[in-house]
C-alpha cells in the first residue's frame, strides 16, 4: 500500500482531556495498528495542543478530532472528515450526542424558561455542544434578540461546570461525554449540580485529517479504526473512554450545526447574551 505511505504524520484526540492517560494507551495501540497499512509516520505519542485551530490546520495532520461547529465554519476546505465515535453515556445514541444543561442542585428553577435574565457560563463562542447547540435550543424563548443579562466565557466545560456549581454562573450547556467524564474522573467537580434538560442531537466530535490525505489514507484511517473498535483485546481500553464503535461520515453530516446557527439567527438571536 505504497499510496499511503507518504501520509503525514501529526496525530491528536485532544478534545476530552479528562482522561489523558486513557488516550494515550488508546493512541498507542492504534498507531501501532496504522502502521501496519504503511501509515509509518503516525507519532507514538498524540499531541495536546493549545491552539486547536492550528493544530486542525496543519498540513501534515494524519488524525485529529474536533468540533463540529468550527468543522462547518472555521475548516471547510481544510480538512476532511474520518468519521465519528459512538459513545455509551447519557445523551448519546449512537454517533449522536446531545449537550446536557446543567444548573446547581439548589436551584429551584424546573423550566429552561425560569433562566430568563440570568447568567449563563459557556466555553467558547465556536463550541457546538456549549454554545451553538444552547443558542438554538433557547433561541424560541428569546425576546428582542436577548434571553440572559450576563454571560461569563470560561474557556472550557469543566470551568463551566465549575462556574455553575460556585455560582460564577447559573446554566451551563455541557458537551455529554465531558460530564460523563467528569462524573467518572473528577466526581467532586460535579457535585452540586443537576441536569435540567437537553438540546437538540447533532454528530459527535468529527474525526478528521488534512484536506490533502489521499482517498488511499483516508480509506485506511477509516478501516483501522473500524476493525480497532471491534477488537476485544481492545475493549477495555475503548471501554474506559465511553467508546463503543465507529462510523465513516463525511463533512455533509454536520451540516446540522449550520442549521442550528441559521434557525438561530432566522429568529433574530444571534448570541447566548444581549451583552456579547
Amino acid at each position: 500500500m505504497s499510496s499511503v505511505g507518504a501520509a503525514s504524520g501529526v496525530g491528536a484526540l485532544p478534545m476530552y482531556a479528562g482522561n489523558r492517560a486513557g488516550v494515550e494507551a488508546l493512541w498507542r495501540q492504534l498507531a501501532l495498528r496504522l502502521r501496519t497499512v504503511s501509515l509509518d509516520s503516525v507519532p507514538d505519542v498524540p499531541a495536546w495542543p493549545d491552539d486547536y485551530l492550528a493544530h486542525w490546520r496543519e498540513p501534515a495532520l494524519l488524525l485529529s478530532q474536533a468540533c463540529g461547529y468550527p468543522l462547518v465554519t472555521a475548516l471547510p476546505g481544510q480538512v476532511r472528515v474520518v468519521g465519528a465515535f459512538r459513545y455509551d453515556v447519557p445523551g448519546c445514541e449512537g454517533i449522536l450526542c446531545r449537550s446536557q444543561v446543567v444548573v446547581r442542585a439548589t436551584d429551584t428553577a424546573t423550566r429552561l424558561a425560569d433562566f430568563r435574565g440570568r447568567r449563563v457560563a459557556y466555553n467558547g463562542t465556536e463550541s457546538q455542544s456549549g454554545y451553538n447547540s444552547l443558542r438554538a435550543l433557547l433561541a424560541p424563548l428569546a425576546r428582542g434578540g436577548a434571553f440572559f443579562a450576563s454571560h461569563l466565557e470560561t474557556g472550557g466545560h469543566l470551568k463551566s461546570v465549575l462556574a455553575v456549581r460556585n455560582g460564577l454562573g447559573d446554566i451551563a450547556s455541557i458537551d455529554c461525554v465531558s460530564l460523563a467524564e467528569f462524573r467518572k474522573h473528577l466526581p467532586e467537580a460535579t457535585q452540586g449540580i443537576r441536569v435540567l434538560c437537553e438540546t437538540a442531537a447533532y454528530p459527535g466530535l468529527p474525526l478528521i485529517t488534512s484536506a490533502s490525505t489521499s482517498d488511499a489514507t483516508l480509506a485506511a484511517l477509516r478501516g483501522v479504526i473500524a476493525r480497532a473498535v471491534a477488537e476485544p483485546e481492545l475493549a477495555p481500553l475503548w471501554q474506559n473512554l465511553f467508546i463503543t464503535g465507529f462510523e465513516a461520515l463525511d463533512e455533509a453530516a454536520y451540516d446540522i450545526c449550520k442549521t442550528m446557527r441559521d434557525d438561530a439567527m432566522a429568529l433574530a438571536y444571534p448570541a447566548l447574551s444581549a451583552a456579547h
